[in-house]
Order: structure tokens, then sequence, then C-alpha cells
């Protein structure tokens, strides 16, 4: 019998607030949604088009519980892990099932926010320049903005 591989790596944004819950054993469980496009040429209009697909992915453990602190609903994630899948009887006594993502490695896409705390004003950013002796980098077109051959 051959081996399987069972390996996620999505990107996108958060689609609600964490939820971070904690077993009966006491392990904290946050569980968030990501949602991630899809990016397809739409044959009627010769457009493309973004189409999301929306995915519950799991963080156990005490990086559940630091994550549920600077985690924030629309704020874009990497996340890397493995495939999960739940059946289980609702209340109405129909079979139910589930497709997760169990995070191993959840990175952050964009710099936390800041907690504004009394007396405290957070620093203006200031825009990147470069060194004496390096050249500024040549601004970056959209890597979509050509037409896929295939």
């Amino acid at each position: 019998m051959a081996s399987s591989i069972n390996v996620v790596a999505i990107s996108g944004n958060l689609t609600r607030d964490p939820e971070l819950r904690q077993t009966p054993g006491g392990s904290q469980v946050l569980g968030v949604g990501v949602a991630v496009s899809e990016r397809r040429k739409n044959q009627q209009t010769g457009q493309w088009e973004d189409r999301p697909n929306f995915v519950d992915c799991v963080v156990f453990g005490a990086r559940a519980e630091a994550l549920a602190a600077i985690l924030h609903k629309g704020d874009k994630v990497a996340i890397g892990g493995r495939l999960r899948h739940s059946s289980w009887e609702g209340r109405d006594g129909a079979r139910r099932s589930k497709l997760e993502v169990i995070a191993d490695e959840v990175e952050l896409m964009q710099r936390p926010r800041q907690v504004a705390q009394p007396g405290y004003a957070a620093p203006a950013p200031q825009p990147c320049q470069p060194t004496l002796g390096q050249a500024a980098a040549p601004a970056a077109g959209d890597p979509y903005d050509d037409e896929i051959p295939f």
C-alpha cells in the first residue's frame, strides 16, 4: 500500500474574529475561518473574477491562546498544516461532516494592529529609504495582469 501525503498551505483573509475555546482537559483550541480566492476568467465576459473558498482552520495549545490575542477579522494570514475530516450526528439525527485544516504554522502577513493604551501614542510609520549606495527597487506590476495561456 502506498503512503499518502496530507499537507495543506493556504493564504487568505480571516472571515471572522478567532474563537478561543478550551477542551474539558484544559487544552486551548482556536477556530478561525479563512477566505481563499481562486482567480478564473469568465468565459462570457472575458474578465478575470475572484471566487472565494471558505476554509475552517483549528490551532491547538499555547499557540492558540497567543494567536487569539493578535488575530482579527480581515487579517491576511498564511497557514500550513494538514487536513482532518470529522463526522457526527446532529441534534436532528442527521449525519454531518466537516473538512478542516489543523494548523501547524500560522504566519501573520501584515503588521499586528496596535493595541491602544492610555497615555501611549504609537509613532507614525516611516517610509523605507534605501541606504547609501543602494538603488530604490522598481515598482512591481500586478502579476495577474497578463492572461494565462491555459
